[in-house]
């Protein structure tokens, strides 16, 4: 496989991609955000709370 062919072949999956826009109408912006702060706050928390000694 040669560089071009595997940038053709990229080229052709991007332009695919263009039709669908690529979100879900189920997906909010805001609750996804939400959501992934939250876990990353709880992930910090755990993280504070096994490391104590310092």
């Amino acid at each position: 496989m040669s560089f071009h062919s595997a940038a053709a072949q990229l080229v052709t999956l991007a332009a695919e991609g263009e039709e669908h826009g690529g979100n879900h109408e189920s997906l909010s912006p805001l609750v996804t955000g939400g959501a992934a702060f939250l876990i990353l706050m709880l992930l910090l928390w755990i993280t504070t709370l096994f490391n104590r000694d310092r």
